[in-house]
């Protein structure tokens, strides 16, 4: 009686499997995860740029320079690119009005 419960355990597991969606790296909408959004800032001191995303770790990269805002959107497609994830890259102004989305 007892393997009997848990083949019926088992099976409802399995068609439970069966009912979830597929994940997969072609559609990661199905897969739950969204495009990964970076913004770009003028630092609050006016020395520069910030590069903020979700996805790093340590907090946002600073970039200074006449080619600060280039280089930092470089990074981010980059950085997007290498994992295979659609990106959203937002430039701000000093009042965080969008100035520009790619």
């Amino acid at each position: 009686m007892g393997s009997k419960g848990t083949k019926h355990s088992n099976l409802r597991l399995k068609e439970a499997e069966l009912q979830k969606p597929r994940q997969s790296a072609s559609n990661p909408m199905v897969a739950g995860i969204g495009p990964e959004v970076y913004e770009i800032r003028p630092r609050k001191g006016g020395d520069g740029f910030d590069l903020t995303s979700d996805g790093f770790r340590y907090g946002p990269i600073w970039y200074a320079g006449p080619d600060a805002v280039s280089r930092a959107v470089a990074y981010a497609k980059f950085r997007s690119l290498s994992r295979s994830r659609r990106a959203t890259i937002r430039v701000l102004d000093h009042s965080d009005i969008l100035i520009e989305a790619r």
